[in-house]
């Protein structure tokens, strides 16, 4: 199993000093990588998820700057939030500037009053999503870019720099977004999925896409300092059983302190299942 850590991009613990010192504790202590989340503006007195956010991918530049081995993931971007032209050059510049480090977590997104704000249509975002993700991958790979599709046109473009290939993982647990996972992408990533829940949607999974190359992952609110550790056991080893290859922990400290302390918590429940 590999681990990652949300770093503290939310929230009342956000911030640059921050997200700094918990992207290089996470390199220090040996996880796989760190993670951003991606929301642009949130409903007034909406419980979830939390208002305070700073963007993904300038997050993960900032703590790019700061480390030099770790991994750096998006879990996950929205794409129809994004023209595909300006986000493969983003995330070009990113991957580049990083050494190659990063992951792709990308998803269509759930909240509507953020499409409504964006004048984005909420009812066709998987095939926007569908379509983006295409695009991106003709602008990362193709010299001149020509891509026709249903909501992108890329004529006769080039499109530089170009990364290495970057790993994309659909988040997502509709059939449209496993579909999307199977055929076109490097991996599935769940959410909060029970070992029970996530084991019956692997064996889908795994009917299509065997092999070891294409990643399970899963996102999950554990915190160091709150979660029950016998409990993250038990629920590691269960998800070990499930075919779950990588899980990132979201911790929900208020403190910067108190996120890191409840990292180092997380790390010593993790090292014995750590590959």
């Amino acid at each position: 199993m590999k681990f990652g850590v949300h770093l503290p991009q939310y929230g009342r613990a956000a911030g640059a000093d921050g997200i700094v010192r918990a992207a290089q504790q996470a390199e220090t202590l040996g996880f796989a990588d760190v993670w951003v989340s991606d929301h642009l503006a949130v409903p007034t007195n909406a419980p979830y998820p939390p208002a305070f956010l700073f963007e993904p991918l300038v997050t993960l530049t900032w703590a790019a700057a700061a480390t030099s081995t770790i991994r750096l993931g998006t879990g996950v971007l929205i794409l129809p939030y994004r023209h595909p032209l300006h986000l493969a050059n983003e995330v070009a510049a990113l991957d580049i500037f990083s050494g190659h480090r990063v992951v792709l977590g990308i998803g269509a997104g759930w909240l509507e009053e953020e499409f409504s704000a964006l004048g984005v249509p909420f009812a066709d975002r998987g095939a926007r999503t569908d379509d983006a993700l295409a695009a991106l991958r003709a602008c990362w790979e193709l010299r001149p870019v020509d891509y026709a599709g249903t909501h992108y046109n890329l004529r006769d473009l080039q499109v530089r720099p170009q990364p290495e290939r970057v790993p994309v993982w659909s988040g997502g647990s509709s059939v449209r977004a496993m579909r999307r996972a199977v055929k076109v992408c490097d991996g599935w990533q769940g959410s909060g999925q029970s070992p029970e829940e996530i084991a019956v949607i692997i064996t889908r999974l795994r009917e299509q896409r065997p092999g070891p190359d294409f990643t399970i992952s899963l996102r999950i609110d554990w915190d160091g300092l709150k979660s029950d550790p016998d409990a993250v056991r038990s629920a590691i080893e269960a998800y070990i059983d499930a075919g779950v290859q990588h899980i990132y922990a979201c911790p929900s400290q208020s403190t910067v302190d108190g996120w890191l302390s409840s990292v180092e918590k997380l790390h010593e429940i993790f090292e014995p299942y750590r590959a």
